[in-house]
């Protein structure tokens, strides 16, 4: 059987996006006074969403109201900043013209 179509999720599977969500994420936490993450740590709270990223980010117990506000000073800068560390995985590049072929 031959494919005429693939189609792929971008963010976390073509590209490698850690980086940059990690620098928004933790200039929203330092802003609201709360503590940084690491990359590991990120990586384990990436799934389903920003929202959800920040939730399990913050601390536990963190009100619903100043998730929101997280939720605006994160996407505010990685508005502006979300291409700065991202890049594609190693061999996505080759495979994609592969496929293509």
């Amino acid at each position: 059987m031959q494919y005429t179509l693939a189609v792929f999720d971008l963010d976390g599977t073509l590209l490698d996006t850690l980086d940059d969500l990690r620098t928004s994420l933790n200039v929203a936490l330092e802003q609201a006074g709360m503590p940084q993450r690491s990359k590991d740590e990120v990586r384990r709270f990436v799934g389903n969403g920003i929202r959800k990223l920040l939730e399990r980010a913050a601390p536990e117990g963190t009100p619903a109201a100043e998730i929101d506000r997280l939720y605006e000073t994160f996407s505010a800068h990685y508005a502006l900043h979300c291409a700065e560390q991202t890049a594609p995985y190693p061999g996505i590049l080759p495979l994609l013209r592969t496929l293509r072929a």
